[in-house]
């Protein structure tokens, strides 16, 4: 476990593609479990550990997930995440080029439960929400793109789905269009930084994950790392 922060109130952990943030009906072990067992073993703390899961990331992203470690600090955060007080910015790996090099994606997105998949639209559907990013080229090797996203809303698969919209769908994201999966089953997007004002200190708080090791595609834009 990679842990990026860790104060009295907040603890910021490096998710892999594989990990769950919290426990699903699969029955594997989430990160949020990993992160008590860390808590209780390293501050030897009796019973139960209170550990209190404010956002969540797809099981095939990787990056910065952070959690609240009192329940002060959970209730402020989910808080913050709900009034778009947290800027979140992502990497993605992309075939295909969008026809800018930067630009505000707006769409119109519903959720299919059953299939655990999202649809964007260019115009209002019935039971459809507003869905908004923007990104930009940052770097480009022989075959690939590394996009960097803002979100201004938070939409189930969002980043997935926008980008297979504009036709520029995320390395190894099969769901969303890609042309083949990846080794392990994740996709190349990645929570890349976090930024928020503590909840409890009031310290502005930047929290930067590096990229997962493991996928030497990232080492292709090592000039931006």
């Amino acid at each position: 476990m990679n842990i990026l922060f860790e104060d009295n109130h907040i603890i910021a952990v490096n998710k892999s593609n594989s990990e769950i943030v919290q426990g699903d009906k699969t029955g594997d072990e989430a990160l949020s479990d990993t992160v008590k067992a860390y808590i209780k073993k390293k501050y030897k703390k009796p019973g139960d550990v209170y550990l209190g899961v404010v956002h969540r990331i797809d099981r095939p992203v990787s990056g910065v997930v952070i959690f609240a470690r009192t329940s002060k600090a959970a209730t402020r955060l989910s808080k913050m995440f709900l009034e778009k007080e947290i800027k979140k910015t992502y990497w993605a790996i992309v075939k295909q080029l969008p026809e800018s090099d930067s630009g505000r994606l707006v769409h119109h997105m519903i959720k299919n439960q059953e299939k655990n998949r999202s649809s964007a639209y260019d115009t209002p559907r019935k039971k459809s929400k507003e869905a908004v990013l923007t990104y930009k080229l940052v770097s480009s090797s022989a075959n690939y793109h590394l996009l960097e996203i803002e979100l201004e809303t938070g939409r189930h698969h969002q980043i997935r789905c926008q980008l297979a919209k504009i036709g520029c769908p995320i390395r190894g994201d099969l769901k969303y269009g890609a042309a083949r999966s990846n080794k392990g089953g994740g996709v190349n997007l990645h929570a890349r930084k976090i930024e928020f004002t503590h909840p409890v200190t009031k310290e502005f708080i930047s929290i930067l994950a590096p990229v997962p090791k493991e996928d030497n595609l990232w080492n292709e834009f090592q000039n931006v790392m």
